[in-house]
């Protein structure tokens, strides 16, 4: 049986939970999305349960910040 291809927001959760996180145009870059939908999915997931920090890169110049989940909603409170 052939694997069922992972959807576009599946995507989105995979990245976010590395240890490292994602920033946003490793997301852009995965989904194809434009930031704004990227966004709109953030949204979506913390709707759904889901708790995503939200790191200031940390290179001092202004760089993109890092998304990661922090707890899935079985375990978010």
């Amino acid at each position: 049986m052939a694997k069922a291809n992972q959807s576009k927001i599946d995507k989105v959760r995979s990245i976010l939970a590395r240890p490292q996180g994602a920033r946003m145009d490793a997301i852009c870059k995965a989904t194809g999305w434009q930031p704004h939908s990227a966004r709109a999915a953030l949204s979506g997931l913390r709707k759904a349960g889901y708790t995503i920090e939200r790191e200031a890169a940390g290179d001092g110049k202004g760089g993109s910040s890092i998304y990661r989940i922090t707890a899935a909603p079985e375990t978010a409170e």
